[in-house]
């Protein structure tokens, strides 16, 4: 980054932060990804039943729509953060496994572009690494 771009970039975060203090004071310090506490990601069943073959029954399985929708919203990029950590649990949840999820992100490099596809990335090795942690006693 350049030095003119980096305090650009610093003067718009001072600005937001200016503004979501007075539009709600509570607001100045609302952190996105505390969201990712309130919703746990549902067992394989129950995705299966909500996402799955049970209420569609001709079209896709729970695995395969959460590849899709990570496919979505990794085109969406930063956007979507919060969503795309979720859903990357969920697909995990549902059956996918790192690689399926890393390469369907590889390919919607082509349609959102690298710094897309190299933030949804880090954004995956978060929640393997995070799941990795939950497994150790």
């Amino acid at each position: 980054m350049t030095d003119a771009f980096q305090k650009l970039f610093s003067q718009m975060l001072q600005s937001g932060q200016e503004m979501a203090r007075v539009f709600n004071p509570a607001l100045e310090k609302f952190d996105a990804r505390a969201f990712e506490k309130l919703i746990p990601t549902m067992p394989a069943d129950m995705l299966e039943l909500w996402f799955g073959k049970t209420f569609n029954r001709d079209g896709l399985d729970a695995r395969t729509r959460f590849l899709v929708t990570i496919a979505a919203l990794t085109v969406q990029g930063a956007l979507a953060e919060p969503q795309l950590r979720l859903s990357i649990r969920h697909a995990r949840e549902a059956g996918a496994t790192p690689r399926e999820i890393a390469e369907v992100i590889y390919q919607m490099g082509m349609f959102g572009g690298l710094p897309a596809m190299q933030k949804a990335l880090s954004l995956a090795q978060d929640v393997f690494a995070e799941e990795q942690e939950d497994d150790q006693p």
